[in-house]
């Protein structure tokens, strides 16, 4: 049963489909040379579908290998001018309908990589390409729904009559990086606050000086990474399992993707130490002029000094002072209460489905399923929610 619904999420019978789909392609498939050309080229920064990151997630992080990729290449030329990574929707959901799912790459951001030289033509490539694969519809997961890939998606859905469906959304921080640091600090948090802070940070000076240091280099990296997975799982993520070095697809993907990125500067870790002891570490993704703020570990016994916060703010002074970064996206949950006072700027998160044929009553059953799971999912919240009361 578990293989028909499978095959039926990709390849479904239907009278209007002649031709036979043909499957996506194995996203390991996909030349990195080119997929690099891609990313450099692409219309709206995404640092978790760069090839060294999603290629590593899809190679060992749990649940999410074994990803699919829906490629776009220039009519003219073997170039490739867009990419998405592809899930069915019966693996994502198990939802046994014609359906393809945006692959998890792990960091909440799943918008494509479109050519912002050819936005258009790789948006309709990419919906040619999920219907050749038999789908009916995507659904896209954590997109920006304002954002470029999603603007090029949408001019060429009205062009063909189509109108994507926003399944939910939410508002996530974002950093203004042209700012001056502090000046951005202290409006954001106000003198009270800022001082409030500086005695914490000078409380945490007893244990030693505090310093903000940046990995960037390969072998800088590789140590740095061992220091942020032990302090992510002496905190809480630990107690509940969660830290990427509890399990060993995790932690074999971080340690295969950090480095590679490093090589080409497309990664750094920050740590925040007082005297020798760590006492928080960030990993932070680059992809041309956005930051992406992955992860964060910090050492709970210093919670009282707020080292979380302490790292935050020098990170902020850090991006805010890089001339190759204008923004950074803290791919945070919304309503963050750490990330959200400190990074005031804010844009639009959200899941979408798009249809891929006009009036398909297929569709309508996919947004119905997809609309049914969502409200379990939130029930079952509300009743987690006050048993733990």
């Amino acid at each position: 049963m578990v293989d028909i619904a499978h095959q039926a999420a990709i390849n479904p019978a239907s009278a209007r489909d002649a031709a036979p789909a043909r499957a996506p392609l194995p996203l390991a498939a996909i030349d990195p040379g080119q997929w690099r050309a891609l990313a450099q080229r692409a219309v709206e920064p995404n640092g978790y579908y760069l090839p060294a990151w999603e290629l590593a997630v899809s190679a060992g992080a749990r649940g999410r290998t074994n990803a699919s990729a829906l490629p776009a290449f220039d009519g003219s030329s073997p170039r490739l001018i867009g990419l998405m990574p592809v899930i069915s929707l019966w693996r994502a959901l198990k939802i046994p309908l014609p359906a393809l799912v945006s692959a998890h790459p792990y960091g909440t951001l799943c918008s494509p990589l479109i050519d912002r030289d050819a936005p258009l033509e790789a948006a309709m490539r990419l919906l040619q390409q999920a219907r050749d694969a038999g789908a009916h519809a995507l659904v896209l997961n954590d997109v920006a729904l304002d954002g470029a890939a999603m603007q090029s998606l949408n001019q060429v859905l009205s062009r063909d009559g189509l109108k994507p469906r926003i399944l939910s959304s939410y508002i996530r921080a974002s950093l203004d990086a042209t700012q001056d640091g502090e000046a951005l600090l202290r409006d954001a948090l106000g003198a009270k606050k800022l001082k409030e802070l500086r005695r914490q940070r000078h409380r945490l000076e007893q244990h030693g000086p505090v310093a903000f240091e940046v990995a960037r280099s390969p072998d800088e990296i590789k140590l740095a990474l061992e220091t942020f997975l032990q302090l992510e799982a002496s905190g809480w993520k630990g107690k509940r399992g969660t830290a990427l070095v509890q399990h060993d697809g995790d932690a074999a993907f971080i340690r295969r993707a950090v480095p590679a990125l490093a090589e080409t500067a497309q990664c750094e870790i920050v740590t925040l130490r007082a005297g020798t002891t760590p006492v928080a570490a960030g990993i932070v993704l680059r992809h041309q002029d956005r930051a992406f703020f992955f992860k964060l570990g910090v050492d709970e016994r210093f919670a009282r000094h707020s080292p979380g916060v302490q790292l935050t703010l020098d990170l902020t002074r850090h991006l805010c002072a890089d001339p190759a970064i204008a923004g950074a996206d803290s791919t945070a949950s919304a309503d963050h209460p750490m990330i959200n006072p400190i990074w005031r700027g804010r844009f639009a998160i959200g899941d979408v489905l798009i249809p891929l044929r006009r009036n398909d009553p297929v569709v309508a059953l996919i947004h119905a399923a997809l609309v049914g799971l969502n409200a379990a999912h939130e029930t079952a919240r509300r009743v987690v929610r006050r048993l733990r009361k």
